[in-house]
């Protein structure tokens, strides 16, 4: 993967808050069961300060005054709150993990439907594994913070409120001594907050790569085997991983320094209340209850604040992780609907492109299509040859609405097509790729995938006229057979002729076919061409031909070179011109004549085994 790809998006800003509030935003569909669990976590941390408060009581009233009554009622009342401080915790907890699932629900759907909804651009600049840990992993952290997070940290935060106020009701010299501990931690998280921060995002960037790097080793292992990658391949993932290492290091060794660094500050200040409470018994302004009770409290309040450590320096990274979603949420599709945009009922009509100029990336000072004029009438069969990188693909894709011209104007019908709704246009176009994708299912609920309301005679028919439903019916559950991940149970000729009857299927009034023959045998690009014939008939259709043999038959065919039309006119005509399209007919002719010659070529071998 090259440099340009792993860049990842930079997020430098300090933390202002922001984003911490925009993720809280995402419980705001549900309110009521966030309400729920504040409420029960309150509970649960005024019952916990209460309890300390009555052991006081039990030690002061009961024991050392030995008043038996006394300290019956204060047992008593201790054993009813704990029961109903044991049905506030299943509370807090049964709806904190109702509320988690319910915003990953909705941020996965988010991101999914926004997905869909980006333009062709955006994945093509965009690696699936980065897309997927933020579908993921990122989704997982975020849930996690605005759940488990909000709840310890509501938890922490009400213990030491109710806790100071106990203090202070016993003794507020005392509690003056705690309260100025607390300036001291929130400088040292405030400190804490802003490398962890940075260290996480690094964490994230890294993590980011190395799912890219899985998905391609993945995705390409028969490339890596066959090429014998596999020693290479893993001393560029060792970089990534060693990368990830020393940034996840510093990132846990600051997180592990930020708790001690609380609990000396906070033993400092219990060391200092000890001895000052000591003086006061003494004196007799404190009794041996309340100076246990302040201990208590102090110790009580320690842990919360450890438990807000934790929190914080797990909130940087879901901090991390939600801006990395933020970016995908946010990012904006850049060929989208116009608020006009209307759905004219049909894409009938005759194609042309005026002037039309195009390229891919800013700056780069590379046209694709300059220039570009062609009109091509109603019911018209166009093919389009050429070297690669030409223009042909860029100009179905233009067709097809995936980019739009920088310059010029693309007509459908007469009117500029980007006065049509993406749907009007994308929902009556069929097309064919070189590279077939099927999706993990069977060979019916692939073709079904072109019209979802079609019936199974309907699925049938259409396989038959793609030439595709005599190699279906041999298998053992025909057409309920599983093509699996990505079709890899079947040969490229199958899932090519399953694709072109998902397309024929579809019924489009524009049909595309990119060099769908040019990964096939000649025997099922005999069938692949009488299925485009059939699916050709009546309809305005663009041929993408690796070889010449499958677009004789075309109204008109275009030789594009360098974004511009070298040659245009019938097979015959062309070949009369003796020009372009001659040297590219009589090349491939004579490489084709040299492979039925050779014994050994795989057209040959082919053949022998049919």
């Amino acid at each position: 993967m090259s440099d340009e790809y792993l860049e990842e998006e930079e997020f430098t800003t300090q933390f202002n808050g922001k984003t911490f509030r925009r993720i809280l935003g995402l419980t705001r569909p549900h309110l009521r069961w966030v309400i729920g669990f504040l409420i029960a976590i309150a509970i649960v941390s005024g019952l916990d300060s209460l309890f300390t408060y009555i052991s006081k009581l039990i030690i002061d009233d009961g024991i050392i005054a030995q008043n038996k009554s006394e300290l019956y009622r204060l047992l008593t009342i201790y054993g009813s709150l704990t029961l109903v401080q044991a049905a506030a915790v299943f509370g807090f907890v049964f709806l904190a993990g109702v509320l988690g699932e319910r915003v990953r629900y909705d941020l996965r759907q988010k991101m999914f439907n926004h997905l869909q909804q980006l333009s062709l651009s955006y994945f093509s600049r965009t690696p699936v594994g980065w897309i997927m840990s933020r579908v993921t992993s990122d989704t997982e952290r975020v849930a996690d913070l605005v759940t488990w997070g909000l709840l310890d940290s509501t938890w922490a935060i009400m213990n030491i409120v109710t806790a100071m106020g106990f203090m202070l009701y016993i003794n507020w010299q005392m509690a003056l001594i705690v309260l100025a501990a607390l300036p001291i931690l929130f400088w040292i998280a405030y400190e804490f907050r802003k490398r962890i921060l940075g260290e996480f995002r690094n964490v994230r960037k890294f993590n980011s790569k190395i799912t890219g790097a899985f998905n391609e080793n993945i995705t390409g292992v028969r490339v890596v085997k066959a090429l014998g990658r596999e020693d290479a391949n893993l001393k560029d993932f060792s970089v990534l991983t060693n990368n990830m290492y020393r940034t996840s290091y510093r990132a846990a060794w600051l997180s592990a320094l930020f708790l001690p660094s609380v609990q000396i500050v906070s033993s400092l200040a219990l060391g200092s209340i000890v001895l000052y409470g000591g003086l006061q018994v003494q004196v007799g302004t404190m009794t041996v209850g309340g100076i246990q009770a302040f201990v208590s409290y102090v110790t009580f309040m320690m842990w919360p604040i450890q438990d807000l450590a934790r929190v914080f320096a797990e909130m940087q990274h879901s901090i991390a992780s939600a801006e990395r979603i933020f970016s995908l949420v946010d990012s904006v599709p850049e060929v989208k609907d116009s608020p006009e945009a209307y759905d004219p009922g049909t894409m009938q009509g005759d194609v042309e492109f005026e002037d039309v100029t195009f390229y891919y990336s800013d700056g780069d000072g590379k046209h694709v299509l300059e220039d570009f004029t062609l009109k091509v009438k109603r019911g018209e069969t166009i093919a389009l040859v050429g070297p690669t990188g030409g223009g042909k693909s860029t100009i179905v894709n233009l067709i097809c609405r995936f980019y739009e011209p920088k310059h010029g104007q693309i007509k459908i019908g007469g009117k500029d097509y980007t006065q049509y709704s993406l749907y009007a246009i994308q929902s009556r176009i069929g097309m064919v790729l070189q590279t077939p994708h099927l999706f993990s299912g069977s060979i019916r609920e692939n073709i079904r995938y072109g019209r979802l309301t079609a019936t199974d005679g309907e699925i049938e028919e259409a396989a038959r006229m793609a030439g595709a439903h005599d190699f279906i019916v041999k298998f053992s559950k025909g057409y309920e057979e599983n093509v699996g991940e990505g079709g890899n149970l079947l040969s490229v000729g199958q899932k090519q002729l399953i694709s072109l009857a998902r397309a024929v299927l579809a019924k489009p009034e524009i049909f595309i076919m990119d060099e769908a023959t040019s990964s096939v045998d000649t025997l099922t690009e005999a069938l692949i061409q009488r299925g485009m014939e059939t699916m050709m008939a009546g309809r305005t259709s663009f041929v993408i031909a690796h070889r010449l043999s499958t677009i004789k038959r075309a109204d008109r065919i275009l030789v594009i070179e360098e974004g511009r039309i070298a040659e245009s006119g019938t097979h015959s005509e062309l070949l009369r011109k003796r020009g372009k399209y001659f040297q590219l007919y009589t090349k491939q002719f004579r490489h084709q004549m040299e492979q039925a010659l050779d014994p050994f070529s795989d057209e040959a071998l082919q053949a022998a085994q049919s």
